[in-house]
């Protein structure tokens, strides 16, 4: 992996671990005030992310695979990749590709937009 691609997986990867484990407080901090989400049941703010952890939880387990990164410019660049996981209080795994874009904030990234769309059956190599 390239140095770029290590980092924003480092940095997708505590949003996922967020979702795991609950924290509220480390899901924020890897959003930005403008973050917008688009998903398959409409926009989010960055207060709808967050607010999904107010019970706890979501996510059981989860596994990233197939990224890839597309720099956009000097201060910002997209991740693209493969989701398989298990949300709380469900048996089966689902599967979704996810797109990313993160900007240079001071020495790290924070999130500005992501997008999830659910895979539907098509086989990608």
């Amino acid at each position: 992996m390239n140095g770029l691609l290590e980092e924003l997986l480092a940095c997708e990867s505590r949003v996922w671990e967020a979702l795991v484990t609950g924290d509220a407080k480390a899901d924020s901090a890897a959003l930005s005030e403008d973050f917008l989400g688009v998903y398959p049941d409409g926009f989010a703010a960055k207060d709808s992310h967050i607010g999904q952890l107010s019970d706890g939880p979501t996510v059981l387990r989860y596994r990233l695979s197939q990224m890839r990164v597309m720099p956009l410019g000097s201060d910002h660049a997209l991740l693209a990749y493969r989701a398989e996981y298990t949300r709380v209080g469900r048996g089966e795994s689902e599967v979704m590709f996810v797109s990313s874009i993160w900007r240079r904030d001071g020495a790290g990234w924070i999130n500005i937009f992501s997008q999830d769309t659910p895979a539907t059956g098509i086989a990608v190599p």
